[in-house]
C-alpha cells in the first residue's frame, strides 16, 4: 500500500532527526576539507577519476536544494581527448592546458525548459504557470540555481578527497553551439576535477573579516 503524504511527512521529519542524531556536524578537518584550508587547483597528476566517484558524485550534488526543487543544471563530464579537442576552442589561451592536464572538466550548465519537469520533480502543486510565461523569471532561477548546484558540486567533490578548479575564461556561446546545439541547454561555468598536482601552488589569497562584509540588524 502507497504511503499516503502524512505518512509521507512524517518519515521525512523522523530521517531528519535520526540523521542529527547520528552527527550534529562537521569536524574540524571536515570543514577544512572542504573550504578552510582547500584550494583551487591549476595542475593536475594524471591519476584517473573513475565513472563511478563521478556518479556518487551527482548522486551528492542532486540532493542539495534548489529554489522549488527545480534542479535546473545539467552536468557534461568531459574526459576523452576528442571532447577535450572540442572544448578547448572556446578556451582562452591560458587554461587550454590546466583543461588538457585535468582528468575531469565539467561543463556546468542549465536547461531553459527545466521548468517543465516540474509535474516530477514538484509534484504535490502546479508551478509550471510561474515559468511559462515568464521568461525572465525562468532564467534567473536557472541561472541562479544552476550557479548554486555548481558550487555543490565543487564542495561535494573536495568531500569525497577530489581537488577542484572552477574556470570562467572561456565563450559560452562557442561551448553552447558545440555541446548543446540540439537540446538548448545554456553554459554557466567549468570545473576542472581530479587530483591536482599542489606543486603548482602560491599562497593563499587574502579574504574578508567578518565585520568588513556583514552586518547583524
Amino acid at each position: 500500500m502507497m504511503a499516503d503524504g502524512a505518512d509521507m511527512r512524517a518519515d521525512a521529519q523522523e530521517a531528519v532527526r535520526a540523521l542529527r542524531g547520528r552527527i550534529s556536524q562537521l569536524d574540524q578537518d571536515s570543514i577544512d576539507l572542504i573550504l578552510g584550508d582547500a584550494r583551487s587547483h591549476y595542475a593536475w597528476t594524471d591519476r584517473p577519476v573513475p565513472l563511478d566517484m563521478l556518479r556518487t558524485l551527482f548522486d551528492i550534488v542532486i540532493a542539495g536544494p534548489t529554489s522549488m526543487n527545480t534542479c535546473p543544471a545539467r552536468f557534461i563530464f568531459v574526459t576523452s581527448d576528442a571532447a577535450k579537442d572540442k572544448l578547448a576552442l572556446s578556451l582562452k589561451e591560458k587554461n587550454i592546458e590546466k583543461m588538457r592536464a585535468a582528468p575531469v572538466t565539467v561543463i556546468v550548465a542549465w536547461d531553459p525548459n527545466y521548468w517543465q519537469r516540474l509535474d516530477f520533480l514538484f509534484p504535490h502543486e502546479n508551478r509550471k504557470p510561474l515559468f511559462e510565461n515568464n521568461a525572465a523569471f525562468a532564467h534567473d532561477t536557472a541561472y541562479r540555481n544552476s550557479t548554486l548546484q555548481g558550487a555543490y558540486l565543487m564542495i561535494a567533490a573536495r568531500a569525497l578527497g577530489l581537488d577542484v578548479g572552477a574556470m570562467s575564461g572561456f565563450s559560452n556561446k562557442i561551448v553552447d553551439e558545440t555541446f548543446f546545439a540540439e537540446n538548448g541547454w545554456k553554459s554557466n561555468f567549468l570545473c576542472n576535477i581530479g587530483y591536482a598536482d599542489e606543486t603548482a601552488l602560491y599562497q593563499k589569497l587574502p579574504r574578508f573579516k567578518f565585520d568588513d562584509v556583514c552586518s547583524v540588524i
